[in-house]
């Protein structure tokens, strides 16, 4: 592996097969990692049965192996790192910094939206239901490698948000501080539907003394204002047949020179990479489709 102290990375869900969204993710945190003479790894987000498709792990790997985009080192599963999800949060209720919540969303709906703490007041601690995390950092801003700076609501920023759910799966927002962390990840390179999270993921790295990466929001593919291309509209899959089309679709969206077609797709990412300019990205939310 490379010595560099770069490590980015691409962590999909296996809810279904990669579309042209999950493309443009796929292929900016590939060429800012290889831009930076970095590594890039691959996490598969498995923690939500619920959502997820048999077979779709296996799809994306082959599909990111039919595109050239190839991984360092071993891809981690979410799936395989349940323990240390529940190492961290016995650990954070025996210190008291999360608490079992009962809260429906209708009864945080009537408190304006925004969760107000109140079971973790209680002078009798339930002993089961959600668990949350007792923000009491409630970072509101971080400053985005391509967006710039970032100001979150307060109140928002503030929440004590759930790290467990009450159905037992392990909340996003933890596990994914805790796998970066642990994969040593020094930058997220991902979509702008998670830009408003990174401030609740900021909290957590503070919470826990880690040290937080760096973050990249890029545009998201968008069909119409407000909906991004995904596998719950029922996104296309993209073709891994013939990749060199998509491939160059997806340099055209992140703002970057096109380049020549090539049997070899290896061949046709070299090029990419030596002519990425992270500054040609277009500092938008979302970009719509035509």
């Amino acid at each position: 592996m490379s010595q560099s102290p770069y490590i980015g990375r691409f962590a999909p869900s296996p809810s279904g097969p990669l579309h042209f969204g999950s493309l443009v993710a796929a292929v900016g945190s590939f060429l800012r990692a290889r831009s930076m003479g970095g590594q890039w790894l691959v996490r598969i987000e498995d923690i939500d049965p619920p959502r997820e498709v048999p077979g779709s792990s296996d799809d994306i790997l082959r599909t990111l192996h039919a595109y050239g985009l190839e991984w360092d080192g071993e891809v981690l599963y979410q799936s395989q790192r349940v323990e240390a999800y529940q190492a961290k949060l016995d650990s954070l209720m025996d210190a008291d910094l999360a608490y079992y919540c009962q809260c429906t969303r209708k009864q945080i709906k009537a408190m304006g939206g925004t969760y107000d703490g109140r079971c973790g007041k209680l002078e009798t601690p339930l002993t089961h239901g959600a668990i949350r995390i007792r923000n009491t950092i409630g970072i509101d801003r971080f400053q985005d490698t391509l967006m710039g700076r970032i100001q979150l609501d307060k109140a928002f920023a503030n929440e004590d948000f759930i790290i467990k759910r009450s159905d037992g799966l392990y909340a996003y927002q933890l596990a994914v501080v805790l796998d970066d962390a642990f994969q040593q990840i020094t930058e997220v390179v991902r979509g702008c539907d998670l830009l408003e999270t990174s401030c609740r993921q900021e909290s957590l790295y503070a919470l826990f003394d880690f040290k937080a990466p760096t973050w990249l929001h890029l545009p998201l593919v968008c069909t119409t204002p407000g909906m991004k291309l995904s596998k719950q509209n029922h996104a296309p899959a993209i073709d891994i047949t013939q990749p060199q089309n998509s491939l160059n679709a997806a340099l055209c969206f992140l703002g970057q020179p096109s380049v020549e077609p090539r049997k070899e797709m290896p061949l046709m990412l070299e090029q990419a990479i030596s002519q990425f300019d992270i500054d040609l990205i277009p500092k938008q939310t979302e970009i719509i489709l035509d």
